[in-house]
Parts: C-alpha cells; sequence; structure tokens
C-alpha cells in the first residue's frame, strides 16, 4: 500500500511542468492523471509507482473501469 505522504507528492511526470499533473489512485494499483487532456495511468506493482511516461501511454486508450486489477507484469 501506498503511503498518504507519498500520494500527495506524486504528480503525473508529462504535465506536472505545464499544469497540477494531479493523481487519482484507483483500486490500489493505479495512478490515474486528473488533467482532463492527459489521462495517462500508470500501475503500481510490488507497491511502488511505475511513474515513466512512456508505462502511462500504454494506459491511455483504455476506459479507468476496464483496468486490469492487478496490473499485468512485464
Amino acid at each position: 500500500m501506498i503511503s498518504e505522504d507519498l500520494l500527495e507528492i506524486l504528480r503525473c511526470p508529462a504535465c506536472v511542468r505545464e499544469k497540477e499533473g494531479l493523481l487519482e489512485l484507483y483500486q490500489e494499483t493505479w495512478l490515474i492523471c486528473q488533467e482532463p487532456d492527459c489521462g495517462r495511468k500508470y500501475p503500481i506493482k510490488d507497491d511502488i509507482p511505475v511513474m515513466l511516461i512512456e508505462e502511462g501511454d500504454k494506459w491511455v486508450e483504455v476506459k479507468k473501469d476496464d483496468l486490469p486489477v492487478p496490473p499485468p507484469g512485464d
């Protein structure tokens, strides 16, 4: 489980330079960017958020309710 302190400081790496890049914790296994024009989704694997833009890009087109829980391993 990710601590509340960590969740407060994490931001979408693609958005944070120009916008807030706030993230929503979803199903304890995904962080979803809240910027309307972003939609990147970052998996949490073994309690570690994978905050790579390339990883978030893989899930942009997947609807929130269709995200696999838990995220698939590599």
